[in-house]
């Protein structure tokens, strides 16, 4: 028998995922070293001794960030993956998946560039499995489109990450369209990952 979450753990949860959040936009903006718990505190109205009731500190905040958005990319690509009914349906809707994550979660992809080191040996292993995961799921996904090497499957599909990951570093700009930079983005991966 599972218990019924209570408005208080809703609440910790919501706090929780604020102060992932609010991390996420320090640490990009500023990378690991220039944030203070007190500086993520204050930007979602909490003292940084605050911070101690939802995360061990600031290292464990970091890895509950990048090991988070590594199983939320496993889970959906997985899941984007399984849904497509034909072998270049499952690629496009890969691709799909990634560019609205590199599109929507910008910060989190130059904290990841930036501060990885910065995690916890556990973390960190946890986070490169999580990845190899991630890798292996689009490798998977392109041996029937491209009669390649297992390297060169790789060698493309960590192409594909860079083209795609690099992208909204360049266009943070609210004046350009989202939409029509992922239509771009997702064709070139699409035809960069099947040259």
């Amino acid at each position: 028998m599972t218990t019924p979450i209570t408005a208080r753990d809703r609440a910790k949860a919501e706090r929780s995922d604020a102060l992932l959040s609010a991390a996420a936009t320090l640490f990009a903006d500023r990378g690991f070293s220039g944030v203070s718990l007190e500086d993520i505190g204050a930007a979602v109205g909490v003292s940084g001794p605050a911070v101690y009731r939802h995360f061990a500190g600031k290292q464990a905040l970091l890895g509950a960030l990048l090991v988070g958005v590594s199983r939320d990319l496993v889970s959906g690509g997985t899941a984007v993956s399984e849904a497509a009914s034909d072998d270049e349906g499952r690629v496009r809707a890969l691709i799909g998946f990634h560019v609205d994550f590199a599109l929507g979660r910008a910060q989190v992809i130059r904290v990841q560039d930036r501060d990885l080191a910065h995690l916890s040996d556990e973390d960190r292993a946890e986070v490169r499995r999580l990845q190899r995961a991630y890798i292996e799921l689009w490798m998977s996904a392109l041996a029937p489109l491209r009669s390649v090497s297992t390297d060169e499957l790789r060698l493309r599909v960590q192409a594909g990450f860079g083209l795609i990951n690099s992208t909204p570093h360049s266009t943070r700009s609210a004046s350009r369209a989202q939409a029509a930079t992922a239509a771009v983005l997702a064709d070139m991966a699409y035809a960069a990952l099947t040259a």
